[in-house]
């Protein structure tokens, strides 16, 4: 395969990475990684590099489009972005000194978690639940877009919310993902989030998690221009068409369709990690 054949491959696969990422709130980063390490023998270092500013661009393609629609919560990106800017920092740091193996054993963990979290039925939240008092301190109650009209909702287990943060931003920087897994479990699951508001605050909250490493592994010598570039450009498209099919997407279907893939994925890394082959 030469250099044009590589380069092609790489902005196909991140296309699709980009456009899944924008509709989950997950971040590409979990497609990128292995489609760059399983399917074409990149280096796990070199490649997480390459995600992490892929990240950024999946947060520029689809976060614009979000907060001019209504759908993301600011105050809530913002408050929850100062602790996971703390992980990441942490992440990037403990990258440096674990095996490339145990990256990916790690990895492959959290793909094998995000299906699962994918594939769950969502609890529909009461009409009249109460936020507690710290969101209410913190004015972080909002509402989005419906069909009818504007939906009201509230805030809970802000807290909890908070130090699940801290654990999204150590993944971040140590995987060179969005970390929207957690991110979106934290604000739709613990905090109460509807599942659309916690997509598109997630994809808000993830180029700034991801520039907070992207500097580290910059330094390292990680990032690679020439495979960093198809990634930039692949998830950027996507994401800006991802963003614009949010409205009418059917968020079980594609829940569970995204599981399948990245159980497929997280499997491949698990093995690979284990015996030694990246």
């Amino acid at each position: 395969m030469n250099v044009l054949e590589f380069s092609a491959v790489v902005f196909a696969g991140s296309l699709a990475a980009g456009f899944l990422g924008a509709l989950t709130g997950f971040g590409g980063g979990v497609v990128i990684v292995p489609l760059l390490t399983l399917g074409l023998g990149v280096d796990i270092r070199y490649a997480i590099g390459a995600s992490l500013v892929s990240v950024i661009a999946t947060s520029s393609g689809a976060a614009a489009a979000y907060v001019k629609e209504g759908f993301s919560n600011i105050r809530i990106g913002m408050f929850l972005e100062l602790a996971t800017t703390i992980g990441t920092l942490l992440g990037a740091a403990l990258a440096g000194v674990i095996s490339g193996g145990a990256i990916a054993v790690i990895f492959g963990l959290f793909l094998v978690y995000s299906a699962w979290l994918s594939g769950r039925p969502r609890r529909e939240r009461a009409a009249g639940e109460k936020a507690d008092p710290m969101a209410a301190a913190l004015k972080l109650d909002g509402h989005y877009p419906g069909p009818a009209g504007w939906v009201d909702y509230h805030v809970r287990a802000v807290p909890t919310g908070f130090s699940l943060m801290l654990v999204a931003g150590t993944l971040s920087g140590l995987l060179g993902i969005g970390s929207g897994a957690v991110k979106v479990l934290a604000m739709d699951l613990a905090m109460g989030l509807p599942f659309k508001v916690s997509t598109t605050t997630s994809n808000f909250m993830i180029g700034v998690t991801a520039a907070a490493s992207a500097g580290l592994y910059l330094n390292r010598g990680y990032i690679d221009p020439g495979l960093a570039m198809p990634v930039v450009l692949g998830v950027l498209l996507g994401a800006s068409a991802g963003a614009r099919r949010l409205a009418g997407a059917k968020s079980r279907t594609l829940r569970l369709v995204f599981a399948s893939v990245i159980l497929v994925l997280g499997a491949q890394m698990i093995y690979k990690g284990v015996t030694g082959q990246l």
